[in-house]
């Protein structure tokens, strides 16, 4: 029964969402990243899949989207996404943290809305920050948190510090492991 209550909630939810990207579009908000083509990319807590198509267009054929949750209706509607719109550069993580990659294979990372539901964000900032290669950006955004809460969280384990502010994104630089 929980299972069911749980698809439910999770439809809901990606009902939901659906509305909020025909109104505003995903591409906007990537827009503000500077993701290019032939970046790696990985959406942490990929959720409904909202920024599965926009990003796999963004990183082109060069390119790969790696879509990474813990909760495997998100997998499996992510798998949906990418065989509907028969994307090849995408491919699924089902975990909460760990992403078995190799050490720098990243430009990018998207942490969006998903800060509010961590409760600590300590491993989760040292796995991305061994995931991104030296000049890689974390881009994050969470509509749960403040400004202050978001640079907070993302600056205190000293391994990001914020680059830039966008209209609906902050983006965190690599602190080198010498500086560190």
């Amino acid at each position: 029964m929980a299972e069911s209550q749980s698809k439910i909630s999770f439809n809901l939810m990606s009902f939901a969402f659906s509305i909020r990207d025909f109104l505003f579009p995903r591409d906007n908000i990537l827009d503000e990243v500077g993701i290019k083509n032939g970046d790696f990319v990985l959406d942490f807590g990929c959720g409904s899949g909202s920024y599965i198509v926009p990003l796999a267009k963004m990183v082109g054929n060069s390119g790969r989207i790696y879509a990474l949750d813990m909760n495997p209706l998100a997998i499996e509607n992510g798998r949906k996404i990418v065989s509907k719109n028969r994307l090849l550069n995408v491919q699924f993580i089902l975990s909460d943290c760990d992403t078995i990659l190799p050490n720098g294979c990243l430009d990018i990372v998207l942490m969006y809305d998903v800060l509010h539901d961590i409760d600590d964000a300590k491993p989760i900032l040292y796995e991305m920050h061994r995931l991104l290669k030296p000049n890689g950006i974390l881009s994050c955004s969470d509509h749960h948190l403040s400004r202050n809460e978001i640079v907070s969280i993302m600056t205190q384990s000293i391994l990001f510090e914020l680059s830039k502010e966008g209209k609906n994104t902050f983006s965190f630089s690599k602190v080198m492991e010498s500086a560190i």
